[in-house]
């Protein structure tokens, strides 16, 4: 009887053992799929907890500054809380093509580009093997004032700051947002510490991560896969003028682009891509050698001086080129925003229009309610975001990462030939570049067009390949050629979602109702 009782309790302890085990996996697990956010019961008593907004604002970039603007002038309560409030000093996000400046306007921000010395840009001009062709915006239906604008990153942030702040519903506190918190499966808010150190807490209904591409909260709000093909040199060539002023200048060196644009009236940007996540070094004098022995070589005589010049200098900054389709979790409480969501190749420059135009779609979806507070319902309306932004979104994303493969050079003369294709498609005029140009723009944000104007691009290559005569060799390059364009352009359409791209009206969240206040 004794035997039998000591294996019962045997067994039963094994049991329990076991159980205790599969429930810590599991708690491993949740919390590994939720990195970032911290359940936090009603009684958790933290320093400072503020509950008087009716949405936490992470981040005060361009993206969040616009956000907390738009929001606070329908008449929400907006808590921004930022990192650091001093003026920034990027790189990247200094260049506006039209179709975001439109989206200013909309939003009510197009004098934040003032006073800041940006400059008008009309389109661009680019080079390749010595030949040039100049690419204008078809601007024609919009007003003298609509054009693309490039400034120092910094200075247009500011005033978007400025702007938000000037609003006595939105408050701007600088602080370190640790992460998200939340009760029963909802995102209440946010904890962070101040800048004097201290740890609050901070809630609202609805909480909106715009904390950038670098985010630490984007994990827990969406499926991220960032990927770095490359990385921008960035350099500013002082007193020089531009071989075709007012517009921004791309240059098919090898082996890939490089950027001229003006971002004051005395100053001009150069971005010179590095292909790969492993750069020359700056500190050794690689980065300086680099520059002028295999850059410099392949630039307008023009900026050949300057740009010598400002290597000299020693002014060298860069930054990593990241993309990453937006795959969002959708989460009660919670949204993601900018480059914390979404994220592609910064050569077209198209960055800035798809988050201003996010933040006009979100507005637009968030006008009708007056309450936030029912966190389940408002995440169901709000997964048709994911959609109504498609368009734009897509068009943008697709164009930039086709474009940077295309202008990049390669060893595969398929691949050679199509960007030869490609600039000489651009070089025709007329439709040829003024349709590329208005998607490139965000002017004509139609996905159909620009997988249209794509394999025009390549037909066109095969059909140069022809003359005068068609050889066996010839006609296996143009099949190649062909295969290459497909091998572009089909994962990226597979990453932004062919659904969603070409037939959003066939997803249900397009019909989303208005929740029942």
């Amino acid at each position: 009887m004794v035997l039998l009782q000591f294996i019962f309790g045997g067994v039963v302890a094994s049991l329990l053992g076991f159980l205790l085990l599969l429930r810590h996996r599991h708690a491993k697990k949740n919390e590994s799929g939720k990195a970032g956010i911290h359940a936090v019961s009603t009684q958790t008593a933290r320093a400072g907890s503020r509950c008087s907004a009716d949405v936490i604002v992470v981040g005060a970039g361009v993206a969040g500054s616009a956000l907390a603007y738009t929001l606070g002038k329908a008449g929400r309560r907006v808590h921004v809380i930022e990192r650091d409030l001093a003026e920034p000093h990027r790189i990247v996000g200094e260049f506006l093509q039209p179709g975001g400046y439109l989206k200013l306007i909309e939003l009510g921000l197009e004098d934040c580009v003032e006073e800041i010395d940006a400059q008008r840009v009309d389109g661009y001009a680019l080079f390749k093997d010595g030949d040039n062709t100049k690419l204008s915006y078809p601007l024609e239906k919009y007003g003298s004032r609509v054009a693309g604008r490039s400034f120092h990153n910094g200075r247009f942030v500011q005033r978007m700051r400025e702007k938000a702040a000037s609003l006595p519903n939105v408050r701007m506190e600088e602080g370190t947002v640790t992460s998200l918190f939340e009760e029963k499966e909802v995102v209440k808010g946010v904890i962070y510490k101040s800048k004097a150190g201290e740890e609050l807490q901070a809630c609202a209904p609805l909480t909106i991560v715009c904390d950038g591409c670098f985010s630490n909260l984007r994990r827990s709000l969406c499926s991220s896969k960032v990927e770095v093909p490359s990385s921008f040199v960035g350099l500013i060539l002082e007193n020089c003028k531009l071989p075709f002023p007012n517009h921004a200048h791309v240059i098919l060196a090898d082996p890939s682009p490089i950027l001229f644009y003006p971002i004051s009236s005395t100053e001009v940007r150069c971005l010179v891509d590095v292909p790969g996540q492993k750069i020359p070094s700056i500190a050794n004098g690689e980065m300086s050698t680099y520059l002028k022995t295999v850059v410099a070589p392949q630039i307008p005589s023009e900026l050949h001086d300057a740009f010598t010049a400002s290597v000299d200098n020693g002014k060298i900054k860069t930054m990593p080129n990241t993309s990453m389709a937006a795959n969002p979790l959708p989460t009660p409480g919670a949204l993601l925003m900018g480059d914390a969501f979404n994220m592609r190749h910064p050569l077209t420059g198209g960055g800035m229009t798809v988050a201003l135009s996010d933040i006009a779609v979100l507005q637009n979806l968030l006008e009708p309610l007056h309450d936030l507070h029912d966190a389940s319902s408002l995440c169901k309306y709000l997964e048709s975001f994911y959609t109504l932004r498609k368009p734009v979104a897509s068009t943008i994303n697709t164009l930039a990462g086709a474009l940077y493969k295309v202008f990049s050079s390669s060893p595969d003369q398929a691949r050679n030939e199509m960007r030869q294709a490609c600039f000489d498609y651009l070089s025709l005029g007329g439709t040829c570049s003024t349709g590329p140009v208005a998607l490139l723009s965000g002017l004509n944000p139609r996905p159909l067009s620009l997988i249209a104007h794509f394999f025009a691009v390549a037909v066109f290559g095969v059909g140069r390949l022809m003359l005068p005569f068609p050889s066996p060799k010839r006609i296996w390059i143009g099949a190649r050629l062909i295969a290459s364009a497909c091998d572009i352009i089909f994962p990226i359409i597979k990453a932004e979602g062919v659904r969603q791209m070409f037939f959003p009206a066939t997803v249900p969240a397009y019909y989303r109702r208005t929740p029942a206040q």
